[in-house]
């Protein structure tokens, strides 16, 4: 029977309250101490094999009979109005099937109110054009056979220079998003400051940077009638097909999306991109099925960035480090119609601290989108505050672990609610320990006493991460039990690299009590799955998991039903293990699932679920802490990273081997960041200058150290029925400012700007 809850939902650090269906039973928490037999257990991932042999399917892969190659024109300027077009020629060009302009495209809008295609430009990459051709090379000669004329218009790309009075304007509502900054306060700032014996104030840049997955963007629309049928790189299928719905006028169920693998995300695919749409409209003009996959360096361009920032934070403390008063005033660039994310979120919420300031501009500039990135606004807003309670500590005269111990906040400080599970603590120590945090140089800067000559300073560093992870509801899930005895789990989730269809695997198949072999996962396809949401800000788990083993413990409640009068046991007395129903009461009483399905003639079980509402009066957090050792060269600058500790605190986890993946994969990520990626654009024309894996430096295996990363692996006992929540994001936040915290630590130079060149690392004085 169908249910209404309200619960309290936080995605990429907005909370916001719905009124939620709930299907099917709603388990209580897996005790601590159980003896769980697939929980907990490194099995293999049930697609590995499909992905190292090249059998798993990419959007890139699909090629319906009679499909075409879309490519779309882009802008050369940064911003420009389209005086004239003209696409004659292309039109006439054998083996082109379609092309669409601004003078023909049907009457569609886009999310910021204009035409999908229209004569306003507003950065380098932006849409004009779009064809479609039996091959690719046909639909590139295309291209360059459609005239435009364009009208050069002002443009700015540096976002202090957009809140200028006479700065030229990027958006008819100004460029400052929403006309005010994004503004939050506690308690008294003032008293704050007059309390203060010590203070850092501080300003810190960080890049834009690309999530850069393998896989590019890249969609095949196929018409049928009035359906609509597509095949995208997304990490969220029922996000995309409501987008999509709604810029094309269709009901939700003319529309289909399908991804069946997906080669990285990182949290760049979580919105409809216009090269969808496109093909969906080439598709529809030509009658026939429509593949766009963008280039790498259109990647670069408009499928969005994680932004920049500029940070100036300022901490007040007493002697002894108790922070007394906390401010950010930040600026960040979104482009055109990006976002910025949550900058603030760590300034607001690490530490116990009652009087905080902080003040967000986001600003409007000729460049592509803004968007989500894994760890969105928190890996940020985490280096300028990691690096600037080092640089506190410092000054206290303090070790920067015991000055983070010192603020440890017990409650959320922000809402002032208890959390549901907070191991921070038990990783501090736990990282400190294996990174040898007790034998580091205690005074920024201070050469080992062994080796006072060195021209390599070696120091180590720490930083923090908080991040949600909690999920929520609506999410759903279906469990078929087949007279064979295998079982289907159907979700509405996709499966970005994560691993999360082997871990769907192992909560049905400890919830039913039957061999993960006999478990196959269907997902990744609108048409016949339940509601599942998009795999972003680390919710997927936390959110399917617990509706995956509430329709598994549905199917079982009904084969104990059926096999208690079978087994002439009563009901509860029976038990489920390994594919066998057992009986309590005669250990060696038991029957196989197949042989009891099989008294019914066709029997199938299915178990209907859903995630259960968020618990009232909990924040929902993951936490974690990681060590960097370095080693910096004094004559060229170049860092060394030796070492990376990582502990993470993420509930209960299900499969360690996969958890391990995503912090290495993470914290890898969390290097390239700290290092060397950065997305350049020449400030002259707006042009990228990196827009390819060739000069946009993403670390190799030759870069990336030893890891040591691990889970504190204690079950959260209020978030949800599995006691797990996510840890995909995560481990990206701590790991540039634990890295630049190692370089502080070294050479006494506070590092205030990443990515971290060798020339950032010399030549400065220390902060006094």
């Amino acid at each position: 029977m169908a249910r209404i809850a309200r619960t309290r939902v936080e995605f990429q650090g907005e909370a916001t309250d719905r009124n939620v269906v709930l299907l099917g039973r709603q388990p209580s928490l897996w005790p601590q101490e159980a003896a769980l037999d697939v929980v907990g257990t490194s099995i293999q991932r049930v697609d590995g094999r499909q992905v190292v042999t090249g059998r798993a399917r990419y959007s890139s892969d699909v090629r319906p009979p009679g499909m075409l190659y879309g490519r779309i024109l882009r802008s050369p300027f940064p911003h420009a109005r389209i005086v004239h077009i003209d696409a004659s020629r292309a039109e006439l060009l054998p083996g082109v099937r379609a092309v669409v302009t601004p003078n023909n495209i049907p009457a569609v809008q886009w999310r910021d109110g204009r035409m999908i295609l229209g004569n306003l430009l507003t950065f380098v990459g932006d849409e004009v054009a779009a064809v479609a051709a039996d091959d690719q090379e046909t639909a590139e000669d295309a291209l360059s056979l459609i005239d435009v004329r364009y009208d050069e218009l002002a443009f700015v790309l540096d976002p202090e220079d957009a809140l200028r009075p006479d700065a030229p304007r990027v958006h008819p509502m100004g460029n400052l998003v929403g006309g005010e900054p994004r503004v939050y306060r506690r308690g008294d700032l003032q008293a704050g400051w007059s309390e203060a014996e010590v203070s850092v104030d501080e300003t810190f840049q960080t890049q834009a940077s690309l999530p850069a997955p393998m896989e590019t963007h890249g969609s095949v629309a196929l018409w049928d009638g009035q359906d609509l049928t597509i095949w995208d790189s997304t990490q969220g299928v029922f996000a995309i097909r409501a987008e999509a719905a709604e810029v094309l006028g269709l009901p939700l169920n003319r529309v289909r999306i399908i991804a069946e693998h997906v080669g990285g995300a990182f949290g760049g695919k979580q919105q409809l991109g216009k090269h969808t749409i496109l093909a969906a409209i080439l598709s529809r003009m030509s009658g026939r099925p429509v593949q766009i996959s963008l280039a790498r360096w259109e990647e670069s361009l408009a499928a969005g960035h994680r932004h920049a920032t500029r940070q100036r934070i300022r901490l007040g403390a007493r002697r002894d480090g108790t922070l007394t008063a906390m401010e950010l005033h930040c600026i960040v660039p979104v482009g055109y119609h990006g976002r910025a994310l949550p900058v603030e979120g760590p300034v607001q919420e690490v530490y116990r601290c009652p009087n905080v300031l902080t003040e967000v501009h986001a600003v409007r500039t000729n460049d592509g989108p803004a968007g989500p990135s894994r760890g969105s606004g928190h890996a940020e807003g985490s280096f300028a505050l990691e690096c600037a309670m080092d640089i506190l500590a410092e000054r206290l005269g303090m070790d920067p672990l015991d000055l983070r111990l010192k603020n440890y906040a017990e409650r959320d400080p922000v809402t002032g609610r208890e959390y549901s599970s907070k191991r921070l603590r038990d990783a501090y120590l736990l990282a400190a320990e294996r990174i040898g945090w007790s034998s580091r140089n205690p005074r920024a800067g201070e050469a080992a006493e062994e080796a006072p000559l060195a021209t390599r300073k070696r120091g180590i560093g720490m930083a923090t991460q908080i991040w949600s992870g909690g999920g929520g509801p609506p999410a759903y899930a279906v469990v078929r039990l087949n007279p064979d005895g295998s079982t289907d789990v159907i979700t509405g989730v996709q499966e970005v690299g994560s691993g999360v269809a082997t871990a769907l695997v192992q909560i049905a198949a400890e919830a039913l009590g039957v061999p993960p072999s006999t478990v196959r996962v269907i997902l990744g396809d609108t048409r016949d799955a339940p509601f599942g949401p998009t795999s972003a800000s680390s919710q997927t788990l936390s959110s399917v998991g617990p509706a995956v083993r509430s329709a598994a413990e549905d199917v079982r409640e009904q084969l104990l039903e059926l096999a208690a009068p079978i087994m002439g046991t009563p009901k509860e007395k029976l038990h489920i293990r390994n594919g066998f129903v057992h009986s309590r009461n005669a250990p060696a009483k038991r029957r196989a699932i197949a042989e009891l399905l099989g008294a019914f003639d066709g029997a199938m079980l299915i178990g209907l679920g859903s995630r259960e509402p968020n618990p009232d009066g909990y924040a929902l957090r993951t936490f974690g802490a990681q060590f960097a050792e370095v080693e910096v060269d004094q004559g060229t600058g170049r860092v060394h990273l030796l070492r990376l500790v990582a502990v993470h605190d993420c509930g209960r986890v299900i499969n360690p081997a996969l958890v391990e993946s995503q912090m290495v994969g993470g914290i890898v990520q969390g290097i390239g960041y700290a290092l060397t990626e950065e997305r350049k654009i020449d400030p002259g024309t707006g042009r990228p200058l990196n827009p390819d894996l060739e000069e946009y430096l993403i670390p190799t295996s030759m870069d990336v150290p030893e890891i040591d990363a691990r889970a504190v692996n204690q079950p959260d006992p209020h978030g949800n029925s599995l006691g797990a929540n996510g840890i995909s994001d995560a481990p990206i936040i701590p790991t540039a400012p634990a890295i630049a915290n190692a370089v502080y630590n070294a050479i006494g130079v506070p590092v205030t700007r990443i990515p971290l060149e060798p020339s950032r690392a010399i030549g400065r004085r220390p902060i006094p």
